[in-house]
């Protein structure tokens, strides 16, 4: 099998217009693919995260708003 060189992605993602993310990785594979969705999830996190007022509303950040955020989100991929 002949070894084929990562492709350089630029990974989106939007939701009404306005851009929750934008990241440029290296997919060659599925793992490295789920390891750039897993890294939108983290900075989307953290971004939620960053806007709750108080303790609880942090804890609610956690899991759930991530959720909430990219819930009709559109996730675009193009290479570079």
């Amino acid at each position: 099998m002949r070894w084929v060189p990562p492709l350089k992605v630029k990974l989106e993602v939007t939701k009404a217009g306005k851009r929750l993310h934008q990241g440029v990785y290296e997919i060659d594979d599925n793992a490295s693919f789920g390891a750039a969705c897993a890294d939108v999830w983290v900075k989307i996190r953290e971004q939620c995260a960053a806007k709750a007022t108080s303790i609880g509303a942090l804890m609610d950040t956690m899991h759930e708003s991530v959720l909430d955020e990219l819930d009709g989100a559109e996730i675009k991929l193009q290479k570079i």
